[in-house]
């Protein structure tokens, strides 16, 4: 376990911020590329020595403003940096993502779709590939409105978002039957009980969208299937994203990483931002025993003494320097 340590404002999230970005290929808070490069400047890169399996590989991160992200593995072009977390996978815990219980139903259909990759790789591109259905579905709609095309032209796309519909709803659901143990055992233990995980939505037959082609070519869009599903976190039959509190939403979230970190193999990388300065002792505790099963942690935190724990190494952050 890596304790960064260090003031507000220090840099620590932009660390631990890098660090995702360069295992990761992305930034789990930045919008678009352009957030990641200094003020001023047109490029930033990055670069990691990672030891995997006793193995050590070189991982660099490159961006351009106005050409996006590149990336390379012990020095061989990906064709696409995102790739890189197929073989060093992380889990990352910063404020933003209470996103996930507290936000919209976008946002946890998102989360849980990058899960079900982690969990499940040969069925990774199923999200992909019925967003990609749906779009074109969505396309049709629009050129049938438009009077450019009939509704026969609709029919296989149709069929293929019935089809992929149904295969990302399955995906789905056992995504949250395998973690729901373990969701509900974290949970449990950081004073959240009964946690569960529900699935909201069910498969739509070609029937089902027959019915409302009408509908569908009147506003141009699909409106039927899993891209409008969500996913219900409770606590003792209480929805937490009306109904919980700040500090429970944390819990949840922070309950989900810990159920996911047992499922993966090779021991994925936690990343946890300033998780600790709203946890209590007894809280703090339990975290920490937690992470003592998992094989490499880094948490940032202003206090080293908030960690119950004996850390590996302890990283001083002051503006512009780590050590």
């Amino acid at each position: 376990m890596v304790v960064v340590e260090g003031e507000n404002g220090a840099g620590k999230t932009n660390l631990l911020e890098a660090i995702h970005v360069g295992t990761q290929g992305f930034s789990p808070r930045a919008r678009n590329d352009a957030q990641l490069i200094r003020f001023g400047e047109q490029a930033a890169a990055l670069t990691l020595e990672v030891e995997r399996d006793r193995t050590r590989h070189e991982l660099k991160v490159s961006l351009v403003t106005g050409e996006g992200r590149s990336a390379t593995l012990d020095g061989g072009r990906l064709a696409s940096a995102e790739l890189l977390r197929r073989d060093f996978p992380a889990l990352v815990f910063t404020p933003d993502r209470l996103a996930v219980v507290k936000g919209g139903p976008a946002a946890r259909r998102a989360y849980f779709d990058r899960v079900a990759s982690r969990l499940f790789p040969a069925r990774a591109g199923i999200p992909q590939d019925y967003a990609a259905a749906l779009a074109q579905r969505n396309a049709g709609l629009r050129r049938v409105q438009l009077g450019l095309s009939d509704r026969g032209s609709l029919e296989p796309w149709t069929a293929r978002v019935s089809a992929l519909g149904a295969e990302l709803i399955a995906l789905r659901v056992a995504t949250l039957e395998a973690l729901a143990a373990g969701f509900a055992a974290a949970a449990g233990e950081l004073g959240l009980p009964e946690g569960t995980l529900a699935y909201e939505g069910e498969a739509a037959a070609l029937a089902a969208y027959d019915a409302r082609l009408a509908q569908d070519v009147s506003r141009g869009s699909t409106g039927l299937g899993p891209h409008l599903h969500d996913v219900r976190i409770s606590s003792a039959s209480r929805e937490l994203r009306p109904y919980g509190s700040q500090g429970e939403q944390r819990l949840a979230l922070l309950a989900l990483l810990l159920a996911e970190v047992e499922l993966l193999p090779g021991g994925p990388l936690l990343l946890l931002d300033d998780v600790l300065s709203e946890l209590d002792g007894r809280r703090r505790e339990v975290l920490a025993a937690r992470l003592t099963g998992v094989e490499q942690t880094v948490i940032t935190t202003t206090h080293r003494s908030l960690l119950p724990a004996e850390p590996a190494q302890v990283v001083s952050v002051t503006p512009g320097r780590a050590v």
